[in-house]
C-alpha cells in the first residue's frame, strides 16, 4: 500500500513497495529505487475517459508510477493538501489534482455556471472510493465545515475542492453599481448548502466573474 506523506508544504513524497499510484503528468521531482513511469489514457480512465474528457473539456494528462522506493512530487511550488476519502467524493478541477491511489476511481461531473465562472468550462474532475488523494492549492488551504443551516459562502476564484453531501448555486450581486464601477468586485458567489468540507485557497484566479 503507498504511504503518503509531506516532506515540506509543497513536496509531497509517496513510498511504494511494489504497488503503483497515478499522478499528474511531469510532477515527479525526484525518485530512489526502482520507478516505472506509464501514460495514462482518458486521465487513468481509459479509452471511455478519454472520449468523455474530449467531449467535456476537462482535460487531465496522468502517468502511473510503479515500483519499490520513494517518489517525490511537486507542481509550480504550489502548497499540497492530504485528502482521505472513506467511500466517499471528491470534487476538485483536474488542474488542482496531484496524486491519487489506484484505489480511487476518476470521472468527470457536471458543475454548470460555477465551473464557468471560474474560468474551467463546465466539467469537473471527480475521484472516489477508499484511499488518499493530494491536492494543491495557490497558497496554504484552508478548510471549511458546512453544516445543515449553516451554508458557506465561497468567491468562485478562491474555491479548490469539496467534499461530502453539498449542493452549490452560483449567485449573482451585478448591478447598476457593478456596470458603473462602484460595486464591491465579488460580482459572482458560489453558496454550499448540506454537509460537508470546502477547501478554499489564499488567492483567488481570475475568473469571468472577478473581471465583470
Amino acid at each position: 500500500m503507498a504511504t503518503f506523506r509531506l516532506q515540506s508544504t509543497r513536496v509531497l513524497a509517496v513510498d511504494l513497495a511494489g504497488d503503483a499510484v497515478k499522478a499528474k503528468k511531469g510532477a515527479m521531482v525526484a525518485y530512489d529505487g526502482e520507478m516505472t513511469f506509464k501514460k495514462m489514457t482518458g486521465g487513468g480512465e481509459g479509452l471511455r475517459g478519454l472520449v468523455t474528457r474530449r467531449i467535456t473539456g476537462e482535460a487531465m494528462e496522468v502517468m502511473e508510477v510503479k515500483g519499490h522506493g520513494t517518489c517525490w512530487f511537486a507542481d509550480r511550488a504550489t502548497e499540497i493538501n492530504l485528502v482521505r476519502l472513506t467511500g466517499d467524493k471528491l470534487h476538485v478541477e483536474a488542474g488542482n489534482l496531484l496524486v491519487t491511489e489506484p484505489s480511487l476511481r476518476t470521472g468527470t461531473t457536471f458543475t454548470g455556471l460555477r465551473g464557468a465562472s471560474q474560468g474551467n468550462g463546465l466539467f469537473t474532475t471527480t475521484v472516489e472510493g477508499t484511499g488518499q488523494a493530494a491536492i494543491m492549492s495557490d497558497g496554504p488551504a484552508i478548510v471549511l465545515r458546512v453544516t445543515p443551516g449553516t451554508p458557506l459562502v465561497v468567491d468562485p476564484g478562491a474555491y479548490v475542492a469539496h467534499t461530502g453531501r453539498l449542493t452549490q448555486q452560483l449567485r449573482s450581486s451585478v448591478g447598476l453599481r457593478t456596470l458603473i464601477g462602484e460595486g464591491s468586485g465579488e460580482s459572482f458567489q458560489v453558496h454550499f448548502e448540506g454537509e460537508g468540507l470546502v477547501y478554499v485557497q489564499p488567492s483567488e484566479r481570475n475568473t469571468i466573474g472577478g473581471q465583470m
